[in-house]
């Protein structure tokens, strides 16, 4: 069985990214990354896509599209590139999902939603509001992407001990750490495996 077609859309480190083509190359994950889209020029992501052999594409750097239209046009190198399925990693922008496109598209989020997302929770953001809310729990979550921000059906979650004497930064180490293991495995749910 031939692996499946997965484009990447990143804004940052690409950390999620490498881990994706690790998993893969090793057969732990049956993908082949096709596109790695990316909506910033200059970042880690695409230093990591060159260095993994990766094709790449930057896509309205300038911001000058709206949603709908910037939202088309990544959606549509995503067909040309063979993909069948969208995943979102640190990527920071408002996505319009087509309908062909629904129950495809999935997104990892850095809290146990519906907690602490939303439209600016993202990154150090949660974790900080997890801290300034005395949380003794937050996490991850994987879910497919809908039209809201951090919002349309749950996959998995993993929830993290919050420690006495944390801060944002050890929060975020120990939360990404589950991410890396949440991700794939709601890859894998999606795919039937």
């Amino acid at each position: 069985m031939s692996p499946h077609p997965v484009a990447v859309f990143v804004s940052g480190t690409g950390r999620h990214l490498e881990n994706f083509a690790r998993l893969a190359e090793s057969g732990e994950l049956p993908i082949d990354v096709v596109l790695v889209l990316a909506n910033r020029e200059g970042i880690g992501a695409l230093e990591r896509a060159q260095r993994l052999g990766l094709t790449s594409l930057v896509l309205d750097p300038e911001r000058e599209l709206d949603s709908e239209e910037f939202s088309r046009r990544a959606f549509t190198a995503c067909e040309d590139a063979g993909a069948q399925t969208v995943l979102l990693a640190g990527f920071l922008r408002r996505l319009a999902i087509p309908p062909a496109w629904r129950g495809r598209v999935l997104n990892i989020h850095p809290s146990l939603l519906p907690a602490f997302g939303g439209q600016g929770y993202w990154g150090e953001r949660v974790h900080r509001a997890v801290l300034e809310r005395g949380c003794r729990i937050s996490g991850c979550t994987v879910h497919y992407v809908d039209d809201e921000y951090d919002h349309g059906p749950i996959l998995v979650q993993r929830a993290v001990t919050v420690e006495p004497g944390e801060d944002p930064d050890s929060l975020a180490e120990r939360v990404f750490a589950a991410e890396l293991e949440a991700y794939p495995a709601a890859l894998l749910e999606h795919l039937g495996k």
